[in-house]
């Protein structure tokens, strides 16, 4: 059986690159992705699923309350026969229909140690306060913010010459390696949630 991959984006889409490289390459097999779809009409990661023959959806959130705009995406999900959906730079969170639709079948990559520095701008907000260790987490989505069970986790050392832009960048690099891991798990069926912990089958 073949994974069917929905991934939401707002802005360019590098975590979206790795994913659909892993399954161009192998790394990841039996899934594919068939749908992105956009919150912003300008996202580059609509052109980046173009290139590679995958629909490109921009849903105007404007004039729509979440709740409305929320069974927009859930029709394009089911347009799509979806079993799996990704968010890669979603700057909005989903409402419970969605959630309750997909439970432990929605993932996300976040730029920090979870549950350390949620939400927006998380390498700031870890590069300020002084951490001698960054990093980032791939987590499966529930109602609150990037508070669902987490799955893989990736150290970083923030360096005595880093600024806020390299601590970024090297997060960046390790987001391309444990998202595609993540995934490759679910699709091999190989995580198992127990409350808060995700165990991760031999």
């Amino acid at each position: 059986m073949t994974v069917k991959i929905a991934v939401l984006v707002s802005g360019r889409g590098s975590n979206l690159q790795a994913i659909i490289d892993s399954i161009e390459k192998g790394y990841i097999k039996n899934a594919v992705v068939n749908a992105v779809i956009s919150n912003k009409a300008d996202a580059y990661a609509l052109e980046r699923a173009k290139k590679h023959g995958i629909s490109a959806v921009f849903l105007d959130p404007k004039g729509r309350d979440r709740a409305e705009y929320d069974r927009e995406i859930l029709n394009v999900l089911k347009k799509y026969d979806t079993d799996l959906l990704l968010l890669a730079g979603y700057f909005r969170l989903l409402g419970s229909e969605i959630i309750e639709a997909y439970r432990h079948r929605i993932l996300n990559i976040h730029p920090s140690l979870l549950p350390a520095f949620k939400g927006l701008h998380a390498q700031k907000q870890a590069f300020e306060y002084g951490v001698k260790v960054a990093g980032c987490t791939v987590h499966f989505v529930d109602e609150g913010l990037d508070s669902g069970p987490i799955i893989i986790q990736k150290c970083v050392p923030v360096l005595p010459e880093d600024t806020e832009e390299t601590l970024t960048d090297r997060i960046l690099e390790q987001e391309h390696i444990i998202y595609p891991e993540a995934v490759r798990l679910f699709v091999e069926d190989k995580l198992k949630v127990e409350g808060r912990n995700v165990i991760t089958l031999a």
